[in-house]
């Protein structure tokens, strides 16, 4: 049996302002068959920046080490500073499985001008634009990632080190017109997207990307019983008066079991607020008037009663199993922020933990 390996992605400025993050997420989680363990948004510091960029050429075959060079300046040059007054965003998407490193490479793709397949990530969001003297007119990669285990450690422990600093929930990085009505707000993409490897998780973040509000946290979690209790709380005295004392209190525990794959009744002790078997994203969406944007584009529970092209339409299947949650306001977005601790840095512990233990 193959030992597994960590690799990365760094989804670029230009991607997330072009709100790219759905397809590139579809392609790595569904070509890759890896599972994706930990991610964590960043607004680079130049000291971050600066050490970063300065591990990326390691090649000394001329055309490999002149790409590599392609990837330092263009690091140095869009990472840090402001476009239209904002800073920018970066995701760092991490994957665990066997052939972690070749397989996120191949996905990504090489940087090649001659190739325009759509093959690859880079195929398909990059950009290498060359005028006849071979001189570069325009470079944009869409992905960064490493072409070894070796690079992928260092580069790994840099950003972990400055995750705490330049990493979390970014809602002091963007810009909105004096007097708007800015809002921050909670999505979850369910468990029943992650049960094998697929396009789902991003396909959902793809169909979110056309309320035009931007991404500023971005984390993998394992809701616990307790927390999953506490999440839906509010639900149980709806169920129990819709349905009855008994029924209701099943059909809510069957939601905690979902989402957490644990039963209340079944669980106690410190098994409660262990992190449950099953995986969801959380995302924090920020901008103007953002909870009802999300809550358009999501559609109403049933997804027999949703509209076509909402995404519990395109992906629900029952009015439990109906791909994605969003906060139904203002409030209940920081309430349930808090309880899944959305600004949590799970990425840290990951990357300390997996190369302690190499």
């Amino acid at each position: 049996m193959q030992a597994e390996e960590l690799s990365y992605v760094i989804l670029t400025p230009y991607s997330m302002r072009k709100s790219r993050t759905g397809g590139i997420i579809s392609r790595l989680i569904s070509r890759t068959g890896l599972d994706l363990v930990s991610a964590r948004m960043f607004a680079p510091s130049r000291e971050l920046v600066q050490r970063y960029a300065d591990t990326i050429v390691t090649e000394s075959d001329p055309r490999h080490k002149a790409t590599q060079e392609l990837l330092r300046d263009y690091v140095r040059r869009n990472f840090t500073g402001t476009v239209d007054g904002q800073r920018p965003r970066v995701m760092l998407l991490v994957f665990r499985g066997p052939e972690a490193v070749r397989r996120i490479l191949d996905t990504a793709g090489h940087i090649v001008n001659e190739r325009t397949s759509g093959e690859t990530i880079r195929d398909t969001f990059g950009d290498y634009i060359t005028i006849s003297s071979r001189e570069v007119t325009y470079f944009e990669p869409a992905v960064l990632t490493a072409i070894n285990a070796d690079e992928v450690r260092e580069d790994l422990r840099l950003w972990a080190e400055f995750s705490e600093i330049d990493g979390g929930i970014l809602d002091k990085v963007l810009s909105y017109p004096s007097g708007a009505n800015v809002e921050k707000t909670l999505v979850l993409i369910k468990p029943d997207n992650f049960k094998f490897p697929n396009v789902r998780p991003g396909g959902v973040i793809d169909v979110f990307s056309r309320t035009g509000l931007s991404i500023i946290g971005f984390k993998v979690h394992r809701m616990s019983v307790a927390q999953a209790e506490e999440f839906y709380g509010p639900v149980l005295s709806v169920l129990e008066d819709k349905l009855g004392a008994e029924k209701g209190r099943s059909a809510w525990e069957d939601i905690v079991e979902f989402m957490s794959g644990g039963r209340p009744t079944a669980t106690s002790g410190e098994q409660r607020n262990a992190p449950g078997s099953e995986k969801c994203i959380a995302i924090v969406y920020q901008g103007v008037d953002a909870v009802r944007k999300i809550r358009e584009v999501l559609g109403p529970t049933d997804p027999s009663k949703a509209p076509p092209g909402s995404i519990r339409k395109e992906f629900g299947q029952s009015i439990m199993v109906n791909a994605a949650h969003a906060s139904d306001s203002a409030e209940n977005a920081k309430r349930e922020m808090g309880i899944i601790r959305v600004d949590e840095n799970n990425f840290k512990p990951l990357i300390e933990s997996f190369y302690r233990s190499q």
